[in-house]
């Protein structure tokens, strides 16, 4: 969220310097700003109903405690473990 607001008043900042020097600014109309700003609303909404709504009902499965494999690595190319006691 402070990104956000940073942003925010970051972008404010900008728009109030291009107001004192009198500059147009290079950014798209209002009407287009407002469109996109709809956009990420909708996309944000989808996101929120999803978690809220969809109940997910795969059970999480653990890895066993013993031996993980190695990411990247097929089960023929795993040293074998040793049982010999030094």
């Amino acid at each position: 969220m402070t990104g956000y607001m940073v942003s925010l008043l970051m972008g404010a900042a900008v728009g109030v310097a291009y107001g004192l020097v009198q500059v147009r600014s290079p950014a798209p109309p209002l009407i287009a700003l407002v469109g996109l700003l709809g956009m990420v609303l909708g996309e944000q909404a989808i996101k929120a109903a999803r978690v809220h709504f969809v109940q997910s009902d795969a059970p999480v499965r653990q890895a066993p405690n013993d031996v993980q494999k190695p990411r990247g690595v097929v089960s023929d190319q795993m040293p074998k473990p040793t049982t010999d006691a030094l």
